[in-house]
């Protein structure tokens, strides 16, 4: 498989080099860093936002530093997570003075290094808390909802927590909304083709050219079936259903829907599956608000494209509503 690059040990620090150079908005804490902070300086006298994981996902995770959304980011190599130094980086640069909310997905990994940096930086009095995606349906069961990964869905818990914590909420209150978010929204995905990471000597899974995988994870994770490709309607149709057998409680009707690429799906495409989707919805009695459509959280080049539904309520439209601004995503 082809790449545009130099060489692989070389792609993340090549590509954070690009994104701050295309996005004056974005800096690396310093030159080589993995820590990816606003240009404007940390934010003071509010609680701090801070997400990270593996590369490989653009504009997931350092996109998303901005106004309203992420204050610092730490990112690993493709598809390994952030080491324990740069999510303590990352922590200290979200520090204002009212404690930092870890919000990032669901991953052994991940966990494991954002819980030693939390622990590193409690030690010396900067409060912090953990919310972690957990959206994509197709990983658990609902009875082990716990276990699910994080996927695109993640972005909403992002936008939620960086509008609350714009308000001048405290931390108790920001992590509490971060939660609700997350557990109002629901992913699952669906696998054309695989990617292959830079360096490796073959892709992340095989698929036939005329095979369609349903709940395929963002990293080739294996899905619910595999089966010959279907048309566009017949895939979102049971996607939409799949979501919404799992509605949370208290869901009052009203939608968020982003339907995303995972990386070489064209917009041609996603627009066609939103197409049915928005007709599914609207026959179902749901009221779409604010929908996405585009490249939000990706998977190098694999072929595919995830549906989620966020169900909004009178307390989150407003923060979903809430001013924000990153290279990816402004409101």
């Amino acid at each position: 498989m082809k790449k545009l690059m130099n060489t692989a040990d070389r792609f993340v620090d090549e590509m954070l080099d690009g994104l701050v150079a295309a996005h004056p908005s974005l800096k690396r804490t310093t030159p080589g860093s993995r820590v990816i902070v606003s240009s404007a300086g940390a934010p003071s006298g509010r609680v701090g936002i801070v997400s990270g994981g593996g590369s490989g996902h653009l504009p997931l995770f350092t996109g998303y530093v901005g106004p309203g959304l992420l204050d610092a980011c730490s990112i690993g190599d493709v598809f390994a997570g952030p080491t324990v130094d740069a999510c303590e980086e990352a922590m200290r640069a979200a520090s204002g003075g009212r404690g930092v909310l870890r919000l990032y997905g669901n991953y052994g990994g991940d966990r494991m290094n954002f819980d030693l940096a939390g622990e590193l930086l409690e030690a010396e009095g900067i409060e912090s808390t953990t919310v972690l995606g957990t959206d994509d349906i197709a990983s658990a069961g609902p009875g082990e909802a716990e276990k699910r990964r994080g996927v695109a869905g993640i972005i909403y818990a992002y936008k939620i927590a960086g509008a609350a914590a714009a308000t001048g909420a405290d931390l108790e209150e920001v992590t509490r909304l971060a939660q609700k978010a997350v557990d109002r929204t629901r992913t699952i995905g669906i696998a054309l083709a695989p990617c292959q990471v830079p360096g490796a000597d073959k892709p992340t899974f095989s698929i036939a050219d005329d095979e369609i995988e349903m709940g395929m994870g963002i990293h080739g994770e294996p899905g619910i079936w595999r089966d010959k490709i279907k048309p566009a309607d017949a895939i979102a149709d049971e996607m939409v259903e799949r979501l919404l057998a799992e509605t949370p409680e208290g869901a009052e009707g009203r939608v968020s829907v982003l339907v995303n690429s995972l990386g070489a799906t064209p917009l041609e495409e996603l627009f066609i599956i939103y197409r049915r989707v928005r007709e599914v919805l609207g026959r179902e009695g749901y009221e779409i608000d604010r929908p996405l459509v585009g490249h939000y959280v990706t998977s190098m080049e694999m072929a595919g494209c995830s549906i989620s539904l966020f169900h909004s309520d009178r307390e989150l439209a407003p923060l979903l509503a809430a001013p924000a601004r990153c290279p990816f995503w402004t409101v």
